[in-house]
């Protein structure tokens, strides 16, 4: 269903650059360990969930430190995407996001909690489901579906609610959840793994 934003009541991200740019998958900054493979970005985490039966093409997208790169080399692939995928592609974001908080808690919740109150939505000039486009009548509005945007506000909620739920990110109930041919484990925060380091090898 389709929400209206004010933009200017309204924490709007599009560049990962700007001010908020770290809310959005495309930013890089935020490292994931999940079954003990380092991952660059929740983008690539993201892409790579597409793939459960393909395991060389979820090497790829995970090699990528560009998660723009990550998720071109992910198109490359598309009539290898599972089934499922529409169906299950938001619960696969909100347990990416999970991820991405639980091993950056001090940098990424810092900046979901500089959010205030305010919705968080993604400025997109083509994708009305994850963010919201200009509204083709106002534009001081933002119309769309900002199911991304809808996610981090749910995701700060638990912040605020000092959760400790956040500490660990539970295994997530979705049919043949895998990376790189093993079954996905519940993921510790980044504090009881190791430390990331980009220059060791991933496989």
């Amino acid at each position: 269903m389709n929400r209206v934003y004010l933009t200017e009541q309204s924490v709007v991200f599009h560049k990962t650059k700007e001010a908020y740019g770290g809310l959005s998958n495309m930013a890089g900054g935020y490292p994931l360990v999940v079954n003990g493979i380092r991952i660059f970005t929740s983008e690539a985490l993201y892409q790579a969930c597409r793939f459960p039966d393909h395991p060389e093409v979820q090497k790829q997208i995970l090699a990528e430190p560009s998660p723009m790169t990550a998720k071109d080399v992910s198109k490359q692939y598309n009539e290898l995407t599972r089934s499922d995928w529409m169906t299950i592609r938001h619960r696969v974001m909100r347990w990416c996001l999970r991820v991405k908080l639980a091993q950056n808690m001090e940098s990424f919740g810092q900046l979901l909690l500089s959010t205030a109150d305010k919705n968080i939505v993604e400025l997109s000039y083509k994708d009305a489901y994850w963010g919201a486009i200009p509204s083709s009548s106002d534009s001081s509005l933002l119309e769309g579906e900002n199911v991304l945007g809808r996610l981090l506000m749910e995701l700060r909620e638990l912040l605020i609610s000092g959760s400790d739920q956040l500490q660990q990110v539970p295994v997530l109930s979705v049919d043949n959840l895998l990376l790189v041919g093993q079954p996905i484990a519940e993921v510790p925060s980044i504090g009881a793994t190791e430390p990331f380091d980009a220059q060791r090898e991933l496989f």
